[in-house]
């Protein structure tokens, strides 16, 4: 089997040199291009045809998230591997929306550019374990963050919650409930100003997100 065809994207010249050199002691890969800026590495991804780009997302002229976005849009067959010294859950969540494969931190062994890479080229997603753990933490508090509203509506309120993000009508829940159209309607405008929602798009995500609905 062909080695992968990789290009690097780092402004760094010995990041770039000290990437080249640890492929380069195995046969599975072949570096065939390097890139200071997004710019330069979109030209390049064009020309070179890689099946693989390691990217930095901290570049000058287009940065690596956006050049991660173009890439992966007009070469849909390219995977990239992001390699950076941010490891905030924003930074990781961005790159993985538009398009990353992986995330990798700069300070990361080699064995563990190994795993990434393998797991790249099977079609996996890999984090850095010090990132993933972030990720985690972040989308654990971001559940405890929606679910402390949630546990503060009275069960009145999460009935009439749960019918609305049904799609039933005003005077269908205040058949179901036993309710006044206009209890109904306070009880709304109320869920609205307490879930700071303005909507009943709003309140009907709200509902899926916090488990009172499934679609």
């Amino acid at each position: 089997m062909s080695p992968v065809r990789v290009l690097l994207a780092d402004d760094h010249t010995l990041v770039r040199a000290g990437l080249r050199k640890l492929l380069e002691t195995s046969p599975d890969y072949v570096v065939v291009g390097e890139a200071g800026d997004g710019l330069a590495l979109l030209e390049l991804a064009q020309q070179l045809q890689p099946g693989l780009v390691l990217m930095d997302i901290a570049m000058p002229g287009l940065n690596g998230i956006e050049a991660t976005a173009r890439l992966v849009k007009s070469f849909p067959n390219i995977k990239v591997l992001i390699l950076s010294m941010h490891q905030s859950e924003e930074y990781v969540r961005q790159a993985l929306r538009h398009g990353a494969a992986a995330y990798l931190l700069k300070d990361a062994a080699p064995l563990e550019l190994d795993l990434a890479l393998s797991a790249v080229m099977r079609g996996e997603t890999y984090l850095s374990p010090a990132v993933s753990k972030g990720v985690v933490h972040d989308y654990v508090q971001r559940l405890r963050d929606e679910e402390q509203p949630a546990a503060a509506l009275s069960p009145r309120q999460r009935e009439v919650l749960q019918l609305v993000a049904e799609g039933h009508s005003t005077k269908e829940i205040a058949r179901r409930l036993d309710l006044s159209v206009k209890t109904v309607d306070t009880h709304r405008s109320q869920l609205m100003k307490q879930l700071d929602i303005h909507e009943v798009a709003g309140l009907v995500r709200y509902a899926l997100r916090v488990g009172l609905v499934s679609f």
